[in-house]
């Protein structure tokens, strides 16, 4: 027992090390925040603080942790690029129109690589055969595209 009362700061690094593996289990960022409390306990025992004051240095690292380093370690985690497929991969892509639309008459556009039916999302205009549109929306497999540049008529 008096080794321990020498050694105190190797009990503290044990713990900080036991929490860490066991972190690696749960993957929770929980007890790697309290893992660091036990690191902070090691350094406030090395430092030969009285094993109160290490506690209170261990709990409260650690509650600090916990309440202000995992929400946002969480929160980046979480964010991401969204995973956009299908259809809804080519709302807003540029492609060549290969056969001319009108509202009344759907033609051929290429984009991306494939030839799509489509239809000027605008029904009052007729796009020519080599303008580059954008597309607006999908409905089914048509695709409705208005001429790139020609916002409003």
């Amino acid at each position: 027992m008096e080794w321990l009362g020498d050694h105190l700061w190797a009990a503290w690094l044990v713990l900080a090390v036991a929490l860490g593996v066991a972190e690696m289990v749960s993957l929770d960022l929980i007890l790697i925040m309290v893992a660091v409390g036990a690191a902070v306990g090691a350094l406030a025992a090395i430092a030969s603080l009285p094993l109160a004051l290490q506690v209170l240095l261990a709990a409260g690292s650690s509650t600090a942790m916990l309440a202000l380093v995992r929400p946002n370690l969480v929160a980046k985690l979480h964010q991401g690029p969204d995973l956009v497929t299908g259809t809804k991969k080519l709302l807003g892509q540029q492609g060549v129109v290969t056969e001319e639309l009108t509202a009344h008459h759907p033609g051929r556009v290429k984009l991306g690589g494939e030839v799509w039916s489509a239809c000027p999302y605008d029904e009052s205009t007729t796009i020519a055969t080599g303008v580059t549109v954008e597309v607006f929306a999908i409905r089914g497999a048509t695709a409705y595209v208005h001429p790139v540049g020609e916002l409003m008529p």
